[in-house]
């Protein structure tokens, strides 16, 4: 029988600080991308409807903020699932919240071109 205790057999287990920060470092990359070609959409299209005089309304600014914000809060949101826990765990919760941005990316997308007359004044 062992004399150590569930708690100290678990801290011996722990997955390495190292391999964690790898693993979410390299996830932070993807969604940064998603937030940077939330702000490039954002400025392409205050550029294209200022060129043909006609400016963005309240919504079309609120969709493409958000489309910037909601990569970040999923991301916050996925880190948070994902401490302290084992390198497979961390791996998925990440590719999941990852997954979760690229279904709203496309549902922005094909919102804002089905439904262009919505977004502009």
């Amino acid at each position: 029988m062992s004399s150590q205790s569930p708690q100290d057999a678990a801290s011996t287990r722990r997955t390495p600080v190292w391999a964690l920060g790898v693993i979410i470092g390299l996830f932070a990359l993807f969604y940064a991308y998603a937030v940077w070609n939330a702000i490039w959409n954002l400025i392409a299209s205050v550029q294209t409807f200022d060129a043909i005089g006609v400016p963005l309304n309240a919504l079309g600014w609120f969709l493409w903020i958000f489309a910037a914000v909601f990569p970040l809060v999923v991301f916050a949101a996925a880190f948070r699932l994902a401490y302290r826990r084992a390198v497979g765990a961390v791996t998925l919760i990440m590719l999941a919240g990852l997954a979760l941005v690229a279904v709203f990316w496309l549902n922005v997308v094909g919102y804002s071109v089905l439904n262009t007359h919505a977004l502009i004044s």
